[in-house]
């Protein structure tokens, strides 16, 4: 019996609301990283992109449990000698807070073109006001 592979141009990507108001960090990007890869769909396969357009909405009041807020790092490395930085998970809550979920749900997607189109689907805004109510999002309780 051979696999079944959903064609290209019958693949249905459809567009959600995420509502991240006090939610745990981890968790919520767990979910959202599933539902960009399209894993909880039955047509799922590794290597096309199959998964759902993602809008995050309120990204500012996400939470982060344990001592997290003050002891998480994030590292960046500038190109020149001696040039690494790091910023806080609080310092950057408060100056870019869409960062901090899309750093979390980079991170669990595959390190390949494939994840980085898979990211592209990702739309992260601080607010709860987005530019997308066109496409209709459906709201999606995660």
């Amino acid at each position: 019996m051979k696999t079944y592979l959903t064609p290209v141009k019958e693949i249905e990507k459809k567009w959600f609301v995420v509502d991240v108001e006090g939610k745990v960090l981890g968790r919520i990007a767990s979910e959202i990283a599933t539902r960009l890869r399209g894993k909880h769909k039955p047509t799922y396969s590794t290597f096309m992109d199959n998964g759902d357009i993602i809008v995050v909405v309120n990204a500012e009041k996400v939470k982060l449990t344990g001592k997290k807020l003050t002891d998480k790092v994030y590292y960046h490395h500038t190109g020149y000698m001696g040039g690494i930085k790091g910023i806080s998970a609080e310092d950057l809550l408060e100056k870019k807070p869409t960062d901090l979920i899309f750093k979390a749900v980079k991170g669990m997607l595959p390190k390949n073109s494939l994840g980085r189109t898979q990211l592209k689907k990702l739309k992260v805004y601080a607010g709860t006001e987005h530019p997308h109510e066109a496409q209709q999002p459906e709201k999606l309780e995660l």
